[in-house]
């Protein structure tokens, strides 16, 4: 590899020029064979495996695998994924189950809740500006291949988006301390589901739009217990009980 090619696939670690570019890094032969066989386009695949066959691969030494990696421990394959581009209708917009994340910054947390939308057939996700960037590699890594099949959007008016879709009718759910027991409410599977920032929960200008308020309620309910559930735990309670319905 040339120094100016490692240079630039280190450089998508930054989520400015992965922006710029239009690209993001994945790493894993698994993760890769699945893109590879997938609607994205793969600008380049790296590995260090002489038996790996495909459009644009290149061999190449431990060395330059570590080098290019983004994770801890390098894996022996790794791709520059080009960024799909996602239209998002905001009229059809909870016509099914969708999730809208206000705020979650914790990659960790949008990795997860990426695979667990892929696993409850949940399509669509639409982030505020401030959630983490889906195509950082720490969320990449942690969807373990959903990020192929759910769409993910961002836009800068979440509570904006959110009015719209409450206005034709679409209900909105959001979890609250003050909200009704989950698995005692009435819901259904279509709309919004809107899940909160790790420490501040649903912002007050997203909480305004909520057409229902839910509680996952801790048990027993009189016991003490932790203060807060993680948010992508959380995320899982909840879909799994509009599933189960």
């Amino acid at each position: 590899m040339t120094r100016a090619e490692i240079q630039f696939i280190r450089s998508l670690a930054d989520k400015r020029t992965r922006d710029e570019e239009r690209l993001f890094v994945a790493e894993g032969r698994k993760l890769v064979e699945e893109i590879a066989s997938s609607h994205l386009r793969i600008r380049n695949i790296y590995t260090t495996r002489k038996d790996f066959v495909g459009d644009n691969v290149e061999v190449v030494t431990d060395k330059d695998m570590e080098r290019i990696s983004q994770l801890k421990s390098a894996s022996d394959t790794l791709a520059v994924v080009e960024q799909p581009r996602y239209r998002l209708d905001v009229k059809q917009l909870g016509e099914k189950l969708t999730l809208a994340l206000d705020g979650v910054q914790n990659p960790g947390n949008l990795g997860t809740i990426i695979r667990l939308a892929d696993w409850f057939g949940v399509e669509d996700i639409v982030c505020s500006a401030e959630c983490a960037d889906c195509y950082n590699p720490k969320v990449v890594q942690a969807t373990m291949g959903a990020i192929l099949r759910v769409r993910v959007h961002y836009t800068n008016n979440l509570s904006g988006v959110l009015s719209s879709a409450a206005e034709s009718d679409k209900p909105i759910y959001g979890t609250l301390l003050d909200g009704d027991n989950i698995y005692n409410a009435k819901v259904e599977n279509r709309g919004i589901i809107v899940m909160g920032n790790e420490g501040r929960g649903v912002s007050a200008e997203c909480r305004a739009t909520l057409t229902h308020k839910l509680l996952i309620p801790p048990y027993p309910a009189d016991a003490p217990t932790s203060e807060s559930l993680n948010v992508a735990m959380a995320t899982g309670i909840i879909l799994a009980e509009f599933r189960r319905r």
